[in-house]
């Protein structure tokens, strides 16, 4: 379904020119301060505000202007931030490695026909969306967006579990508001057996002391997870068939910041550093696409959705910066027969940074800037990460940066409780 919200403001947008005088520019502001309930505690933050909004608006009139995108900006609730607020305070993926005990599982013919469309949210598999605040956990929404998908695919029961659980008790590698990635997530639903219901343990957008009390009260649970190999975007379709998935994409792009409507193709970086839920996929007017979840509100994108394209070109791995999607959807689906599969999670297997003595700088937000380790050389992957200092071992004198393909991503599978795998572990 293609939701088509438009704010009151977006309109003002469309007849204002990019010459807009600045008093057009003021009541443009006080109107788009209304909308979204802004106040400023003094007269300079007001007046700084406006300046940013007037560059976001500059910004926006320039790409709607050109007419030739699939996509449209507007002045969303994001508006009087500056792109390096934005990206400080909205992103949180923590793309660094995670070497689980557990061992790879190929498996193939997982499903037969795949729908030429489907949208988890008309199968009532998908909670209304949700606000991370300026709290860097994008990672835990899109990992209990997959838990609440698949438990109501399996159970026939829609709760909405709680991420505040997962900031203020998964402490082992995530770091709350900090950053943090979906597979460790997952592994300490799988440690503690289950995970608390949003009602019982609300968002507060913060960091916090771990309620012990309520982290015992498990009322969805999985049990284990497993690796799957990468290779193809036409088979991540046929997971998507099957559950909503758990993925991290690149989100640190203005135009990622400002989207309105439309299908989503660029630009974007090399950089993992926002985690969102894929709950179905369509097509319109030729055009490939997923449905995408965030966890921003309804304030930003389609009430919240967006469109990001699919079936880019990549799928034999070929870097292209305008495909948004394809460069981390890039996953091969084989298995024998599977009753239950929750969502896809990325990760990278390991990584590089230009400089060995700076090999992983964590920022605020744990968005990493890095670069993916080739397969070729996995052989001198010594550990796993014990700690936020990477070992030096994944390097070797002489090589390169290199970009993003679809060979240097892993797929991780948490699977329900109860759910039963057949066929043979490789």
């Amino acid at each position: 379904m293609n939701f088509l919200y438009i704010f009151a403001l977006t309109l003002l947008i469309s007849v204002l020119s990019p010459s807009t005088s600045s008093s057009d520019i003021s009541q443009l502001f006080e109107t788009w301060c209304k909308e979204h309930g802004k106040s400023y505690t003094s007269q300079e933050e007001r007046s700084h505000r406006l300046k940013v909004f007037e560059d976001n608006y500059d910004f926006v009139t320039k790409h709607n202007s050109k007419g030739n995108s699939s996509y449209t900006l507007a002045l969303n609730a994001f508006a009087d931030l500056t792109h390096h607020e934005f990206k400080t305070s909205r992103l949180g993926l923590s793309a660094a490695p995670l070497n689980p005990a557990h061992r790879n599982l190929e498996i193939t013919g997982v499903v037969g026909d795949i729908p030429a469309s489907i949208d988890w949210r008309n199968k009532g598999a998908v909670t209304n969306v949700k606000d991370q605040g300026s709290c860097g956990a994008c990672w835990s929404f899109s990992a209990t967006g997959a838990i609440e998908g698949i438990n109501k695919i399996v159970t026939g029961s829609l709760v909405s579990v709680s991420e505040q659980e997962l900031i203020e008790c998964d402490k082992s590698y995530n770091d709350g508001c900090g950053g943090g990635l979906m597979d460790y997530a997952f592994q300490f639903v799988i440690n503690n057996h289950g995970i608390d219901t949003e009602e019982d343990y609300p968002y507060r957008a913060r960091d916090g002391t771990c309620n012990k009390d309520r982290m015992k009260r498990r009322v969805v649970t999985i049990d284990k997870y497993v690796d799957v190999p990468e290779n193809n975007e036409k088979q991540l379709l046929q997971a998507v068939a099957v559950q909503p998935v758990s993925v991290g994409i690149c989100g640190s792009e203005r135009a990622f910041q400002m989207y309105s409507k439309g299908i989503f193709t660029g630009p974007c970086s090399t950089s993992l550093d926002h985690a969102v839920l894929i709950v179905g996929y369509g097509s319109e007017n030729g055009v490939d696409y997923w449905i995408v979840k965030n966890s921003w509100g309804t304030g930003w994108g389609m009430r919240g959705y967006m469109h990001m394209q699919r079936n880019s070109g990549n799928s034999q791995g070929q870097e292209k910066p305008a495909a948004a999607l394809a460069n981390f959807l890039e996953f091969a689906f084989h298995g024998n027969a599977v009753d239950w599969i929750l969502p896809y999670v990325v990760r990278i297997d390991s990584t590089v940074a230009p400089m060995i003595t700076q090999f992983v700088t964590r920022t605020r937000t744990c968005a990493l800037s890095v670069l993916v380790m080739p397969q070729e050389w996995r052989q001198w992957r010594e550990k796993p990460l014990g700690s936020l200092a990477v070992g030096i071992p994944f390097l070797k004198p002489g090589f390169s940066e290199a970009p993003f393909t679809s060979g240097n991503f892993r797929v991780m599978l948490p699977l329900l409780s109860g759910s039963m795998l057949t066929g043979k572990d490789s």
